[in-house]
């Protein structure tokens, strides 16, 4: 035996003198500066402007990793502990431990279990190295050799301080857990500065057998503590192993082993997918206001679990700089799918693209904020059948201006103000606000002007942050790696777009809908506009001071509908509250600037925008007091002091029948003489009639019935004209005809004989 044990060792030295030509290899290991430079957290830092944690994210599924930390961070006590448990010799030997060595090659002579001899620099060395690693239950041979080589190199190289910082930060202890960082975060709930004797033990006895059972794990524990003399700390020691173990079961999950702040979820998932290379990304969030934001929405949201509402959204955006200040994907707990981004996910708009719509008519010199509209029933023909708007009440008003509509969302009003606009011009300057509508304004029809599109809260906040800019649209900034300045573009008429802001920010004009007290107003200068999807599935409420935009969304991920949730007691509390808090806060000294260098104006004030140039101020009086007198703005041309009835209504001239787009299908069990299209107009008493190009009647004079001709259908697709008596286009469609007429079979003739 005492032979075998010889001849075993003079294999090891010679292999050492014989790989000595391999030392100079080792020059390819990585320095301690680069190993800790090339090191990556598992985990990515979002940080508000001013460098705040706002939110860490898991990206590395397979290993969970924290940030580095040094050697003065680290416990003394498990510094000790793990030279006790580990490696007794650590500050005499040159890499490799002779004496360890000999020792485990006694031991397998005579078949005793003894101590590894690996030191903490030999380990290290396998943590380095992929070649070095432990790709089975043992080490081969070679491998062995390799190591004790790299490690006498690292021990020349590198400082003792340096071998025992990388060996914490790159050891495996349990499971996922990598560094003695995540250990003490997840298992013990503490900075690695903080762990005791006990917990130190318990950390360096898991490096032995991360897999290990609660009652191995006690006694390597129990056996270091004795080796540094502190026996005393054994006692129960079993017991509290499973309690720290059951603690690290319940962390277990990928998304409840997260240490860190945990405020921005979605926004920090967007953010990341986007910066795939970044691990810490300073945003354009501001951590109170994110804090706040949330915490509104969620203490509201508690208040409506009774009426069926579990979810909702937030998001607040700087006016000037475009800078998103606070992103809440959702309600957190109170949702049953908290994982879906509510800022980005299409639900109907609901009211809320009514102020685009008059915006549009008062900017193309088509109404006035002063202009009457009819709202009473009306049947508007459309090519899948008649379209009949309701208000939301079921009640009509009568002939009210164009501010009382938008101020107090009547939708009968909007309609109509649709059907002078057209569904496909009020569609383009949607998209040009940046909603990327997936149909055309035909798809959509007169609905459009009720929302029946599906948009996104990031991308509604934003249209109605182009509104308090008086028409100037620009895309959004998240973090410090977009833009100082995005481009802007000028959308709206600036004269327009303060008009409407003056509209929705008239709490007489909404009195009438929502009365003069209600949560859309504010201790500060506000526009604001709530909106409701059909069957109450989605509430809306958008509105903006001089410096801020906020959009709020409350409603079901999963589309089901609210129990009699409106505007104003669904998502108007929470828009209300968080913009009270933006115009009331104590700014801090650390924000004085924001993440662009520019100095926050830290005013609680918010004035009303001055007019632009242009803008007309009138005071008018209603014909027959239908309205009280006031004083009103006007684009100029359109300025007036008395408002008078329009007897022949307030809808321009168009095309009412057939509609653009319609299929009109020819029946062939009727005789074709008694069928016919009838061709309707609005507004207009006399005028020409043009089909493809041509008059549909057999004299001029039946083309200029514009009260209605009757036309005899052809398979086709057809264009049909409204002209004016100087030949001008009033309005035209496109229509189609299918299905063809059965000719009368002819005669037989007799054959000839």
């Amino acid at each position: 035996m005492v032979n075998l044990f010889l001849k075993r060792c003079a294999y090891f030295f010679a292999a050492v003198v014989f790989l000595g030509g391999w030392h100079h290899s080792a020059q390819a290991i990585a320095s301690f500066t680069e190993v800790q430079q090339r090191y990556q957290s598992s985990d990515a830092v979002l940080t508000d402007r001013n460098g705040v944690a706002l939110h860490q994210l898991r990206m590395n599924p397979n290993a969970r990793k924290l940030a580095w930390v040094t050697l003065a961070d680290v416990s003394p006590a498990l510094r000790r502990a793990l030279i006790a448990s580990e490696d007794k010799r650590f500050y005499q030997h040159g890499g490799v431990d002779w004496n360890a060595v000999a020792a485990a090659a006694w031991g397998n002579v005579w078949n005793e279990k003894t101590r590894g001899a690996s030191t903490i620099t030999m380990q290290l060395a396998g943590l380095l190295e992929a070649d070095l690693r432990r790709q089975a239950s043992t080490r081969s041979f070679r491998q062995k050799i390799s190591q004790a080589l790299v490690a006498q190199w690292l021990e020349q190289s590198w400082r003792k301080d340096q071998i025992l910082e990388a060996y914490l930060n790159l050891v495996a202890f349990k499971g996922e857990l990598v560094g003695v960082h995540t250990l003490s975060r997840v298992m013990f709930d503490k900075h690695p500065g903080g762990l005791d004797h006990l917990e130190s033990a318990i950390a360096v006895a898991l490096i032995r057998g991360p897999n290990a059972s609660v009652s191995k794990v006690a006694e390597r524990a129990c056996a270091t503590l004795k080796e540094q003399g502190l026996a005393q700390f054994c006692a129960n020691l079993p017991g509290k192993v499973t309690l720290y173990f059951v603690r690290l079961t319940a962390s277990s999950d990928v998304a409840r082993t997260i240490t860190g702040p945990q405020l921005a979820p979605h926004f920090s998932r967007k953010l990341f997918a986007a910066n795939k290379e970044s691990l810490v990304i300073r945003s354009t969030l501001d951590a109170g206001t994110q804090e706040f934001a949330r915490d509104a929405l969620v203490r509201h949201l508690s208040a409506l679990v009774q009426r069926n509402v579990e979810d909702g959204a937030v998001l607040v955006i700087d006016n000037q700089s475009g800078d998103v200040l606070a992103w809440v994907g959702s309600s957190g707990h109170l949702s049953d799918a908290s994982q879906v981004d509510g800022v980005l996910a299409l639900r109907q708009a609901g009211s809320t693209l009514k102020p685009f719509l008059y915006e549009l008519a008062i900017e193309k010199k088509w109404l006035t904020a002063a202009s009457l509209l009819d709202d009473s029933a009306v049947n508007l023909p459309t090519a899948s059948g008649l379209y009949i708007p309701q208000n939301y009440d079921k009640h009509f008003k009568g002939l009210v201006s164009v501010r009382t509509a938008l101020g107090s969302s009547l939708n009968i009003p909007a309609v109509r103000t649709l059907v002078m606009v057209t569904p496909e011009r009020f569609f383009r300057r949607l998209q040009q606000l940046g909603f990327t509508l997936r149909e055309s304004g035909d798809y959509y029809g007169y609905s459009l002007a009720l929302g029946s599109a599906d948009v996104s809260l990031l991308a509604l906040t934003n249209a109605y942050r182009t509104l308090a800019n008086q028409g100037r649209f620009a895309a959004l900034r998240s973090s410090d790696k977009d833009p100082l300045k995005p481009l802007q573009s000028r959308v709206m008429d600036p004269a327009a777009a303060f008009i409407v802001s003056d509209i929705l920010a008239d709490s007489a004009a909404r009195a009438v809908t929502f009365g003069l007290d209600s949560s859309l107003s504010t201790r500060v200068w506000s526009a604001v506009k709530t909106g409701t999807s059909k069957d109450m599935r989605d509430n809306w409420c958008v509105g903006y001071s001089e410096r801020y935009t906020v959009g709020v969304w409350v409603g079901n991920a999963s589309g089901a509908p609210m129990w009699d949730v409106s505007g104003v007691t669904g998502a108007a509390p929470v828009w209300q509250e968080i913009m009270h808090y933006l115009h009331q806060r104590k700014v801090a000294q650390r924000d004085i600037l924001s993440v662009v260098g520019r100095p926050k104006n830290t005013t609680a004030e918010s004035k009303p925008a001055t007019p632009p140039a242009g803008v007309i101020r009138r005071d008018i009086v209603y014909e027959g007091h239908i309205e009280a007198a006031r004083t009103e703005y006007f684009l100029p041309g359109t300025e007036q002091n008395e408002i008078r009835i329009a007897r022949s209504g307030q809808i321009r001239p168009r095309i009412s029948y057939p509609t653009t787009g319609m299929l009109v299908a020819i029946d062939p069990d009727m005789p074709p003489d008694r069928q016919r299209l009838r061709f309707l107009a609005q507004g207009v008493k006399n005028a020409y009639w043009r089909l493809d190009g041509k008059p549909p009647g057999k004299t001029d004079s039946a083309a200029r019935d514009a009260g209605g001709i009757d036309w005899m259908p052809w398979p086709g697709k057809h264009r049909l004209q409204l002209l004016d008596s100087g030949g001008k286009v009033l309005d035209e469609i496109l229509f189609e005809v299918r299905g063809a007429f059965v000719r009368p079979e002819a005669p037989r003739r007799r054959p000839q004989p």
